[in-house]
């Protein structure tokens, strides 16, 4: 079940700011966007050409064997890879580039075997002007049983929580992506290098 979700900060137009690591301005990041979304005539369109670009044309770097390290949207759509966070980062951009308002979400989930502990999970989330609501939209890529739709509350969710085993989905979304997930992409120049060091929890 996912939690009430509120912003980080009551003010829509923050969820539209271009920043260094959501640099929707950026020329590429711009065009890509304008171009997805050609043809769309709804605001709900254009959400869900973005997700299902991201999420299926983009690939996981862990499931595609790759090891780069992107962090700005822009150097993920470059790299045409990136990690749950990264993935998200991109999907941000896009969608704050024909003015959506979007942002940052997270959950604690229990690490794939053979690693142990807990291990920070990034996806996003956009606000439906219409409906007032916040949608879940999970890029990360529908694999090894992972299936997140677009649709309403927590069918975006790729993953679900369980409280038992100590995992949790924040409430808060939020404008800017987390410290101690920048701080993680920037200091490790390869993903098997970054793999052991991910977040735990913001």
């Amino acid at each position: 079940m996912v939690p009430t979700i509120t912003p980080d900060i009551d003010d829509i137009p923050a969820f539209l700011q271009s920043t260094d690591v959501i640099d929707w301005e950026h020329a590429a990041v711009r065009r890509k966007s304008d171009s997805l979304t050609t043809g769309a005539s709804t605001v709900n369109e254009k959400v869900r050409t973005l997700f299902e670009w991201v999420r299926d044309v983009i690939p996981h770097s862990k499931d595609a064997g790759l090891d780069v390290v992107p962090c700005n949207a822009s150097e993920v759509l470059k790299a045409g890879t990136g990690i749950c966070y990264t993935k998200s980062h991109l999907l941000v951009a896009l969608l704050r580039a024909q003015r959506i308002p979007a942002g940052l979400y997270y959950q604690v989930l229990r690490r794939d075997s053979p690693l142990n502990g807990m291990v920070l999970h990034g996806l996003s989330a956009v606000y439906m002007e219409d409906s007032h609501e916040w949608l879940l939209l999970d890029p990360r890529g529908n694999t090894n049983g992972c299936n997140a739709q677009f649709g309403a509350k927590d069918e975006g969710l790729a993953f679900r929580t369980n409280g038992d085993t100590g995992e949790l989905t924040y409430s808060t979304v939020y404008h800017r992506p987390a410290s101690v997930v920048v701080n993680a992409l920037r200091t490790y120049g390869s993903r098997t290098k970054l793999w052991p060091h991910l977040p735990t929890n913001l």
